[in-house]
């Protein structure tokens, strides 16, 4: 059996690319919208234009990347930016995880199948099924190569059009907290447990008391993991009696 195919070898990459961009149509109007608004904060940020699609193809995580250049901007070191992208996007840790299976006959491309499963990709790649007749794989890596084409799109448009043209990125940078926003009201929606979010209130806000600006969000982080780890503590019995070993 074959496992390492190219992204539109034969015929099945083309009968696959029709139902891919079905699929990834949504995430093309969000990623080049939210890819532009990146491009234009990166050069009203003072960082050089092609930092914007370098990061697009080697990164490609929008909060990660917004994160990035407020923390290159203020002259962050290389350790501080590793550990609060590490925390900010541990999440795809499981991600990678729950998706091994599916991605078994992917040979050599699985590590960037791996790597490109952001938020959006994966909700793709864990619900759709490729229509009858369409190579699985394929399928597969078209979807995370279109989502990271969308992306680096918009990143290289927004950059070069804040270079050659005074736009004026003030404001834009507030796109992905209104993205997290939409996020956080549809996870609230869904049936999740109530305390994650209360812990997450709480320890944003005696992040927002006790941390200086620029360690906010490592020390909010830091807080939610330990309240998170604090709600999980076995409780003793009201009984007294001791739990089952």
């Amino acid at each position: 059996m074959k496992t390492d195919r190219g992204i539109g070898a034969g015929n099945g990459g083309a009968n696959a690319l029709a139902p891919a961009l079905r699929a990834t149509f949504p995430v093309l109007l969000g990623y080049t919208t939210l890819g532009l608004a990146f491009g234009l904060v990166l050069v009203d940020s003072g960082l050089p234009w092609w930092l914007s699609p370098l990061m697009a193809a080697f990164v490609f995580a929008g909060a990660a990347q917004f994160m990035g250049v407020g923390l290159l901007a203020s002259g962050a070191g290389v350790g501080e930016i590793a550990l609060m992208t590490l925390l900010l996007n541990a999440r795809h840790l499981v991600y990678g995880l729950s998706m091994l299976e599916r991605f078994a006959g992917a040979g050599r491309l699985k590590p960037y199948l791996i790597f490109g499963l952001t938020d959006e990709t994966y909700g793709i790649l864990s619900t759709e099924e490729p229509p009858e007749g369409v190579d699985p794989v394929r399928f597969r890596i078209l979807v995370t190569a279109l989502d990271q084409a969308y992306w680096f799109a918009g990143c290289t448009v927004g950059a070069l059009a804040g270079t050659a043209l005074p736009v004026e990125a003030e404001g834009l940078d507030f796109a992905l907290t209104a993205l997290f926003v939409v996020l956080l009201v549809e996870q609230i929606l869904a049936r999740r447990p109530r305390e994650v979010f209360l812990v997450g209130a709480a320890a944003s806000l005696l992040a927002l008391i006790l941390a200086p600006p620029r360690n906010f969000l490592l020390a909010a982080m830091g807080l939610g993991i330990a309240g998170l780890l604090a709600t999980r503590l076995p409780r003793p019995r009201r009984n007294g009696s001791e739990p089952p070993t």
